[in-house]
Order: C-alpha cells, then sequence, then structure tokens
C-alpha cells in the first residue's frame, strides 16, 4: 500500500525537462523569432545550476521537435516552421490504424476548401499563373504518372501558399507521406485515360478559379476534386 500511495504522489520534474521548460520560456519572453540564436549550452547550464550534458539532451529534444535548429560550431537558433513532425504523426497514425486514409481526405477536403478560397482571393498574378502552371503540367504529362503526380503536390502547395496563411501550408506538407502512398493508387484505380483527364480537368477548373479570383467556384471545385479522389481509392480498396 505504501509503495501505491507512493506512485500517486506527483513526481518532481525532471532535470532534462526543467531545462527545456526554461529554453521554451526563454524563446517566449524574449520575443525570439526563427534565425534568432539562443544562449549557449554552457550559458544554460550555469545560468540553471545544471551539468552541460543535461542542458545538451534537453536541446537535442527540443530539436526532435523542429523547435529549435542545433547543428555543429554554431549556437541553436529558432527555425522557420517545419511540417515534418506533424507528418510523422500522421504516418505513424495511419501505419498503426488509428487514423484511416479516408478520414484524412475528410479533412483535407474541408481544409483544402477553405485555402482554395483564400488562394482566390489573395494571391499574386506570380502565385496564380504558378498554380495554373501545375494544372496545365498534369495535362502535359498525362502518360507519366510519376510526374503528374509531383505537379499534383506542387498545385496544392502552390494554392497553400497563396493563401497567405501559414497554418494551411504547414498542414498542407503534413500530408506528403500519406499522399505518396496513396496517389499512385487511386491513380492507377482510374480505369483509362478519359478518367484520368476527368482527374485532370477539375484542376484546371480550381486553377481557372484562383486566376478569375472567384472563390466560391475554388471552394467548389476544391469539394468535387475531393470527392472524386474519395471515390477512386475506395474503388481501389482503400478505407
Amino acid at each position: 500500500m505504501e509503495s501505491e500511495a507512493r506512485s500517486l504522489e506527483p513526481r518532481e520534474p525532471s532535470a532534462v525537462s526543467m531545462v527545456r521548460d526554461a529554453l521554451k520560456e526563454h524563446i517566449r519572453s524574449h520575443g525570439m523569432m526563427p534565425g534568432d540564436s539562443l544562449p549557449s549550452e554552457g550559458e544554460f547550464a550555469a545560468r540553471l545550476g545544471v551539468s552541460r550534458p543535461v542542458v545538451r539532451e534537453a536541446f537535442s529534444s527540443l530539436a526532435a521537435l523542429k523547435l529549435i535548429d542545433v547543428g555543429p560550431g554554431r549556437r541553436a537558433r529558432i527555425p522557420s516552421l517545419d511540417d515534418t513532425v506533424l507528418a510523422r504523426v500522421l504516418e505513424h497514425a495511419v501505419m498503426t490504424q488509428q487514423i484511416s486514409v479516408q478520414q484524412i481526405l475528410d479533412v483535407r477536403r474541408i481544409v483544402e476548401m477553405r485555402t482554395a478560397e483564400l488562394a482566390a482571393l489573395r494571391r499574386t498574378e506570380e502565385e496564380a499563373e504558378r498554380v495554373a502552371a501545375y494544372a496545365r503540367g498534369m495535362r502535359v504529362d498525362l502518360r507519366d504518372a510519376e510526374q503528374v503526380m509531383e505537379h499534383d503536390i506542387a498545385f496544392h502547395e502552390a494554392i497553400a501558399t497563396a493563401s497567405r496563411n501559414p497554418m494551411f501550408a504547414l498542414v498542407m506538407g503534413s500530408f506528403h507521406f500519406v499522399t505518396r502512398q496513396t496517389w499512385p493508387v487511386g491513380w492507377a484505380a482510374r480505369r483509362n485515360e478519359e478518367e484520368h483527364l476527368v482527374a485532370v480537368a477539375v484542376h484546371e477548373a480550381i486553377a481557372k478559379a484562383i486566376v478569375d479570383r472567384d472563390p466560391e467556384a475554388a471552394a467548389t471545385h476544391m469539394a468535387a476534386h475531393f470527392d472524386i479522389t474519395a471515390r477512386a481509392l475506395l474503388a481501389a480498396g482503400i478505407t
């Protein structure tokens, strides 16, 4: 009973977690921005009264989460947004069957409808042309499935960038693993060139709506795109 009672007592935070919290507080309180450098490991060790190996472990754990960027011969610094951590979480969730591909598509449908709307409202001329160029590339390279996939991924990333909301770009990047796993299956499930052209045409319609600054049409065509994709994956047995 005594040992059970002890296990229920709140545990003291470890030295490493204490340093991690201090690092995050330093970043917050100093209003640090991407590219800014943190104090050295030695400075933190002296300030917090811990050993340098403890500080090094705290730095490493934050670097693994892409909250700081560490490298040999230089101080740790604040990185720009990175989608790889979220991508790993989604990959793990799919691989362990905690989230299905169709569930991801359902979320993407809603997110990308809004992304397309904002892109139609906020894009620059250069961004609109980039989106349209990727859609044209899909038609030009129709018989090269791998190249069409690259155009398709770039198409959605370009729309996310044009939305002017970095959260959309971050979320879009996190879908890369699942997209690259399922895209070839969905493309192959389309039985002939005519069905491939239907998929390309909806991308062209999205691009045109963004070029025309028509947010309603952009969202409508994006919804149609994901409905077509979901049906193709279901036909291929991906749920």
